[in-house]
């Protein structure tokens, strides 16, 4: 293979783990939407193949409002919904559905393609079946999460949602680190503190993200409504942050506990990611440091100031998508930041490969 055959198949590489990437970032988006339409449960079964045609006639679609109609949401909340009503929530839920099953496809069959024309390395297969198996596992989460509301509740476990959520970004973050990794020959040194925050930075947004899903698993966000004071003081009183037993259920289960904490991490990112950009700043010759560094600091702040909006708002639908799209912005920054910090101690695996069969032809 050619040089220029090696160059065109780490761009067909990389620009099909973004467009993968792309996909999730779009499951996210309409797995947010599901959510607040509170059309996660419409679908009570799962079927993996099957279940990607919906319903085509009037008694299959009365079929499914049926079985919809033995869990306790339909029960004690829904127990007036329509049948063309329930057809939206369906609709919701089977596009969120469809778009993982999509997923899977487009992440495949590609992939095998591109091992059978020996386009990936030895190196990079295992790291790339390894982000295969996190969406395999995210499908069965996915199932795992919505059966935590079939029974005994009238919505999905907050735990069980922030795992599903948390994954889906951690798979995400593989995508983009991974795509970003085939396209870059160069070594970028930077300080081995800059190095550290930039890594810190991804660490702290996926947990931000994390406590994000248990505010929107709870509802919480449709309380304390204030900003900055929550529930009168900047800090509420303990005795109102920590009254379940034992106290560790409180960052999982008391609104007000999952909410302030959600709020002291937005304010501990802005910090942490202006030091960071500070310190890039006085660092010479570190222009393309920088830019990364700015644009982590410019989403995360503007990230911020969309959260308190949608806060003060009280979370209506378009605000909250934005809010969780731009997450997923915040997070792809920072994930590119990092990735552009650290040094690439050789260049990749498949180069190599090619470079040695280049020599010796």
């Amino acid at each position: 293979m050619t040089a220029s055959d090696n160059g065109f198949a780490r761009r067909a590489v990389s620009f099909w783990l973004l467009a993968v990437a792309a996909l999730v970032f779009a499951t996210v988006l309409v797995g947010g939407a599901t959510r607040l339409t509170e059309s996660g449960l419409s679908i009570v079964e799962w079927k993996p193949v099957t279940g990607a045609v919906p319903p085509l006639s009037e008694p299959q679609w009365q079929a499914e409002f049926d079985k919809y109609k033995t869990i306790p949401q339909w029960r004690e909340l829904n127990r007036n919904m329509t049948l063309a009503e329930f057809k939206v929530i369906y609709l919701w839920e089977w596009a969120h559905r469809l778009l993982g099953r999509l997923i899977g496809a487009a992440f495949l069959l590609p992939f095998l393609f591109f091992l059978w024309r020996g386009w990936i390395a030895p190196g990079e297969r295992a790291r790339l079946w390894g982000i295969f198996a996190l969406g395999a596992l995210q499908g069965a989460v996915g199932w795992w999460m919505v059966a935590s509301g079939l029974s005994g509740r009238v919505s999905v476990s907050q735990y069980r949602l922030a795992f599903h959520l948390t994954l889906a970004c951690v798979i995400y973050a593989a995508l983009i680190w991974t795509a970003r990794r085939m396209l870059r020959m160069e070594t970028t040194l930077a300080a081995t503190r800059q190095q550290w925050t930039a890594i810190a930075l991804v660490v702290l947004v996926l947990v931000q993200i994390y406590l994000g899903a248990l505010v929107a698993g709870l509802d919480a966000g449709l309380t304390y409504n204030t900003w900055p004071p929550i529930d009168g003081g900047f800090i509420p009183a303990p005795e109102r942050l920590w009254f379940e037993t034992p106290w560790w259920r409180n960052l999982f289960e008391n609104a007000l506990t999952v909410q302030f904490n959600h709020r002291m991490m937005a304010y501990l990112l802005v910090l942490v990611a202006l030091w960071h950009l500070i310190d890039v700043a006085r660092t010479p010759g570190r222009r393309e440091a920088l830019s990364g560094a700015m644009a982590v600091f410019g989403t995360i702040l503007s990230q911020a100031l969309v959260g308190v909006l949608t806060l003060l708002q009280q979370v209506p639908l378009s605000l909250a998508l934005v809010h969780q799209g731009m997450a997923v912005l915040v997070l792809t920054a920072a994930v590119l930041h990092a990735e552009r910090l650290l040094p690439r101690r050789e260049k990749s695996a498949l180069s190599a490969q090619l470079a040695a069969q280049g020599r010796s032809s």
